[in-house]
């Protein structure tokens, strides 16, 4: 493999920054961890040291990649030319009035509105509900969680997040302006509704310490904050707590989840007083979602079904298994990954061979039938459909090569119609492109599908580039969409390839059990011989292959340079986990306790020794990396800020060759970052630009 050196670009690198060594002790098991780095954890994100070592992290990669400034923004360009100035989403109809979110030329955040008029589509100039844009402000963040108006119409209720944290507030407004309730609603969670009598607003809190979504609260619109009802309580801090309307409308349903078990409970949205009823006890293991209709209902469960089947029962009697009528029963080739009831029909998403199907199953016990696709590799999704009351069903469709398409099929006779396309440049020809599905062999015998996404001319000659993303965790299925950010690779030769690794359910329950707790190291290992076997096989150059992967993905990239150095030229981690036994131990930080059942609980052994094994931070070596380029969010409440800049520090003390290791935190964003959608694209166009730079060096 060609490893070029820093020296050998074009570029002034300088002298990176180099984080002090501090001596700190982590003790567990009678194991003793040196972790010197353990003083940039600053939970207050306050402290002078660690804010003005991080910035000086940033000013370093702002002095080495200066020099490709006017390549950054050549790709900024050409990202956000794939941006349409002005954009509306579908309209969808509820209770008398249209609603869509719209962009606007030249704004950031969305605009969204109402209209009162139009039976079959919207008609006239329509009603501002919120403008982000208005919102923000000078605010360096803002983002709406959701909103919800009352049936009525007349009263609106919203969650904003101003800080990048998660942590929300709750707002009221009366769009008829004859009344007011200005109570401000602090620590909320972004889930918000109204009961049917207009004036109920149902919340979530979260816990202060871990912001973990614990509690149900009711208000009642004119009333003070402080005579706010308690609905319900979760006192496990495995589980975390949402709550959403059933589709038709007549309860209030509240979910609870942990990793591997759920629970139910449901509220008569018309007395909105009453206090919720479990549908079916928790039972470890037994992990369900639910959906009424009247006074039926219906569960996706994985009750005698590991890849999970959908039953009916009655709501009131759904404890009582005697009483559950299968309408959709298990596969073991294919999972059902969600679902939704309409007063004639049923319809499943299905997750099959790495691609999802959508099923329609008429409540007639007619014979259920697939919406058909034409590509090896795409993924339809459930759309906004807010009233069951209807033969009509929203959905979208989308492929590497075919951008998100929202459509409309009639559930009586099949019959299609495309209401909108995502625009992808005025220029974008999906023709010029194409999807291409393989499978490759890991080093156990498992066969992992990957998907290809390249120009038509384009062969496995042995000298393409390429990017290859994973994921690989909690089960989320890493599904092939469009990323029209990833043309700007694809159009200069570069092809784009998404291994669907294990502990994802791309091939059903085993695929994510085989990449999960002591088996965790199969999800590593996959994605190396992925990137090997596509080598091999002439679809990746051996100097130009790209790893990426952000989150839990950001903790493959981590154990895949330690593992792997070799196997990739440049690496990429976006808010990566990377400092795994640490946090894992301390239930202080957000969702610790609640990621047990994902990785396990270190305070037995056996997980300690499995984790510490793969552990990026812990397993940092003297040796040769690649080229890491490393982002993180100060405000990230899901992976801590320390945890990459930890890593980074220590990265930067072992490591023996020279190639560049960059760390990038944006100071005002958390997970996700940035808002606005060109902001994202800046970020994106930073990463680009780099890649382009170092594989053009050859």
């Amino acid at each position: 493999m060609n490893n070029r050196t820093a020296e050998s670009i074009p570029i002034n690198a300088g002298s990176p920054p180099v984080a002090e060594r501090r001596p700190h002790t982590l003790e567990a098991h009678g194991m003793k961890r040196e972790d010197p780095y353990y003083w940039l954890r600053d939970d207050r994100r306050e402290d002078p040291e660690v804010l003005a070592y991080l910035e000086a992290e940033n000013a370093y990669v702002e002095q080495l990649t200066e020099p490709l400034a006017g390549l950054e923004q050549q790709l900024y360009q050409e990202l956000i030319a794939r941006i349409p100035a002005n954009d509306e989403s579908v309209p969808f109809r509820l209770h008398g009035y249209w609603y869509a979110r719209q962009y606007r030329e030249g704004k950031e955040l969305p605009v969204h509105v109402r209209w009162s008029r139009g039976e079959q589509q919207p008609e006239g100039e329509p009603e501002i509900l919120l403008d982000e844009n208005q919102l923000k402000g000078e605010l360096e963040f803002y983002q709406v969680g959701d909103f919800d108006v009352s049936p009525d119409g007349v009263w609106l209720a919203w969650s904003e997040d101003v800080l990048s944290r998660g942590v929300y507030q709750l707002k009221f407004r009366d769009l008829e302006g004859n009344s007011s309730d200005d109570s401000v609603l602090e620590g909320v969670g972004p889930e918000v509704l109204f009961a049917n009598d207009n004036r109920t607003v149902f919340y979530v809190r979260l816990e202060p310490g871990t912001l973990i979504p614990n509690q149900v609260w009711r208000h009642q619109l004119g009333t003070s904050v402080s005579d706010d009802v308690l609905v319900y309580q979760e006192s496990d801090p495995a589980y975390v707590v949402t709550i959403k309307h059933s589709r038709d409308h007549q309860h209030i349903i509240i979910e609870l989840h942990s990793t591997l078990t759920s629970e139910a409970h449901w509220l008569d949205a018309g007395h909105p007083e009453r206090s919720p009823q479990v549908v079916v006890p928790r039972l470890n293991g037994h992990e369900y979602s639910l959906e009424t209709l009247g006074g039926q209902a219906f569960l996706l469960t994985n009750r005698e079904a590991k890849n999970f089947r959908i039953i009916r029962t009655s709501l009131e009697y759904a404890a009582d298994l005697s009483t559950w009528r299968e309408i959709l029963p298990e596969n073991p080739q294919a999972l059902i990954s969600d679902f939704a009831v309409f007063d004639q029909h049923v319809v499943a998403s299905v997750v099959e061979n790495a691609n999802q199907i959508l099923r329609v199953i008429p409540h007639s016990g007619d014979q259920s039938w697939d919406i058909s696709a034409d590509e090896p590799g795409f993924a339809m999704h459930i759309g906004v459909n807010p009233s069951s009351a209807t033969s009509l069903l929203r959905y979208t469709y989308e492929s590497p090569a075919t951008p998100l398409s929202w459509y409309q099929v009639d559930m009586r006779d099949g019959r299609r119609e495309l209401l909108k396309r995502s625009f992808a440049g005025q220029d974008f020809a999906p023709s010029a492109y194409q999807v291409t599905r393989l499978s490759s062999t890991a080093r156990d015998g498992s066969v992992v599908p990957v998907t290809l996404l390249h120009r038509r001319d384009v062969r496995p000659d042995g000298q393409p580039p390429l990017y290859l993303l994973g994921y690989g965790s909690y089960g989320y299925s890493y599904l092939p969409g469009f990323q029209p950010q990833m043309l700007s690779l694809v159009e200069r030769g570069y092809v784009f390839g998404l291994a669907h690794i294990r502990g994802g359910q791309e091939l059903g329950r085993d695929w994510y059990e085989q990449g999960k707790l002591l088996h965790k190291q199969n999800t590593f290992t996959d994605f190396i011989d992925v990137g090997r076997d596509l080598i091999k096989r002439g679809w990746a150059a051996p100097d130009k292959l790209i790893g990426s992967g952000r989150s839990a993905g950001g903790l493959l990239i981590g154990a895949v340079a330690n593992m792997a150095p070799e196997t990739f030229r440049i690496l990429v981690a976006g808010v990566p986990f990377v400092d795994v036994v640490t946090t894992m131990l301390d239930d202080s930080i957000p969702l610790t306790t609640f990621e047990f059942d994902e990785w396990g609980d270190p305070r037995d052994q056996r997980y300690y020794d499995y984790m510490l094994a793969y552990s990026p931070y812990d397993q940092v070596t003297t040796q040769d990396y690649p080229h890491l380029y490393v982002t993180t969010g100060l405000w990230d409440p899901a992976v801590q800020y320390w945890e990459p800049a930890k890593w980074v520090a220590r990265l930067r003390a072992r490591k023996t060759d020279d190639n560049l290791l960059l760390l990038r935190t944006d100071m005002h964003a958390g997970h996700r970052g940035g808002a606005g959608r060109f902001e994202r694209q800046r970020e994106v166009a930073r990463e680009f630009a780099l890649i382009l730079h170092l594989l053009d060096q050859d």
